[in-house]
């Protein structure tokens, strides 16, 4: 009986310390590979020069409306990545959105792995809407 307890108590410890270790290991993740901002935060970043803008929607989409000076490269797209290489300057940061964010997100991790700087729109082009920010149309 005596050992039965030394071994019950034996376990926990090493359950209790292997919980610790798994919470250090968690806590120590990496920093995201791009950056999720605020409406008013990607209108001053794409104001900038030096900056790249991505729409990520379909051609349908873009053509419905769209932030002035983006490119268009539907994430959906099988050829994505290697249009996005073809088009997108490494040097420049790029600014991605997509409808509600949700693609745009992927289409960010895509591109970050891929060396470049990206911001997201977090809430997309509806978060932009909504705040009345300028949109223009494709003729």
């Amino acid at each position: 009986m005596k050992r039965l307890i030394s071994v019950a108590v034996l376990a926990s410890i090493i359950s209790l310390l292997s919980c610790s270790t798994q919470q250090k290991i968690s806590s120590q993740d990496p920093k995201p590979a791009f950056r999720n901002v605020g409406v008013e935060e990607f209108e001053s970043l794409i104001a900038r020069k030096n900056v790249q803008i991505l729409d990520s929607r379909t051609q349908s989409e873009f053509d419905e409306s769209h932030i002035k000076g983006s490119v268009l490269i539907d994430v959906n797209e099988p050829e994505f990545k290697s249009e996005a290489l073809k088009t997108l300057d490494k040097s420049k940061k790029v600014a991605v959105y997509c409808r509600s964010g949700r693609r745009s997100r992927i289409a960010a991790q895509i591109l970050a792995d891929e060396g470049f700087k990206v911001t997201n729109l977090d809430g997309g082009i509806i978060s932009w809407k909504e705040a009345g920010k300028e949109l223009e149309q494709t003729n």
